[in-house]
């Protein structure tokens, strides 16, 4: 089963890994930022050993996306993508056994000042 873990941030300044950017984070004590790091480390190490990680992406700054909105045709604008405080940070595709394997990865990606979403990955001729 595919998934894809989507990973949405406003970090200032915009960097990665954008957890480590945000006032959030900043906040936390040092210990649980090193608790966070080391459950990440682990849970990223092995699912990255077991071959369950297909690819992971960090975004550049979204003040540097293009949009493009259709009407008589693409009509290109300057970026964000999207009137939101939050934006697309990067994304992992993962290839797992399980929905419940697919979370146990995916809370290890969320963070304070992050929203991490976990989606399934469709194939042509998938129903909605």
């Amino acid at each position: 089963m595919k998934f894809v873990i989507l990973i949405h941030s406003n970090p200032q300044p915009w960097a990665h890994p954008t957890s480590e950017h945000t006032r959030e984070y900043a906040a936390l004590p040092q210990e649980k930022k090193d608790q966070l790091s080391a459950h990440w480390d682990e849970v990223y190490g092995q699912a990255d050993a077991n071959g369950e990680i297909v690819y992971g992406c960090p975004l550049g700054d979204p003040n540097t996306a293009r949009v493009f909105h259709y009407t008589d045709h693409p009509m290109p604008s300057d970026g964000p993508y999207a009137e939101t405080k939050e934006h697309l940070a990067g994304f992992f595709v993962i290839d797992v056994d399980s929905q419940e394997r697919a979370e146990q990865i995916a809370e290890a990606f969320s963070c304070p000042g992050d929203t991490v979403e976990l989606r399934p990955v469709m194939r042509p001729g998938d129903e909605a």
